[in-house]
């Protein structure tokens, strides 16, 4: 079977939202013992099959949180001061967050690679938080890295088969 294009993806993702919502809902109410271990276990198969650089629509689409200590590691990358960094790249978003000021992501480059990748963002590491531990406390996020990740979505697709609630 072909895997759906970025574009499909989105597509299925708006489609297939209300359903899994209800889907991750019950997930909270009544998530399995080994939910940490089963989640591990799909994502590390999905990205074993998924290249990253063929896609980069994280990047291209949405910016990462900075946290105080992204900015600190990534401004002595740069042999910068911290606020030199975010005078250059950030901004305080709605939340009060330092985020990028502008996407896609300024550190990206033409062939999909990240400029700043040993020193990246927290957020850009864990993207897309499939293999976080209380995988179903972060369901909300989740859902949004659906339309985002197909490599979120393959993993969800899976994760109804394998474990119906």
């Amino acid at each position: 079977m072909l895997k759906p294009s970025l574009n499909e993806i989105q597509k299925l993702a708006k489609d297939k939202h209300n359903e899994n919502k209800k889907y991750f809902d019950k997930l909270k109410k009544k998530a399995p013992k080994n939910l940490d271990y089963l989640m591990q276990e799909m994502h590390d198969a999905e990205f074993k099959k998924t290249d990253c650089l063929q896609c980069a629509n994280c990047c291209k689409t949405t910016g990462p949180l900075f946290t105080s200590a992204d900015i600190e590691r990534i401004a002595k990358h740069f042999r910068q001061k911290p606020q030199q960094f975010i005078d250059q790249y950030l901004r305080i978003d709605e939340d009060n967050d330092y985020v990028l000021q502008q996407v896609p992501c300024t550190f990206l480059d033409a062939e999909n690679y990240c400029m700043i990748y040993d020193v990246r963002p927290k957020a850009c590491r864990e993207f897309p938080h499939t293999d976080r531990k209380k995988f179903q406390q972060i369901s909300n996020l989740t859902l949004k890295n659906l339309e985002i990740c197909p490599a979120a979505y393959n993993i969800v697709e899976e994760m109804k088969k394998r474990i119906p609630v």
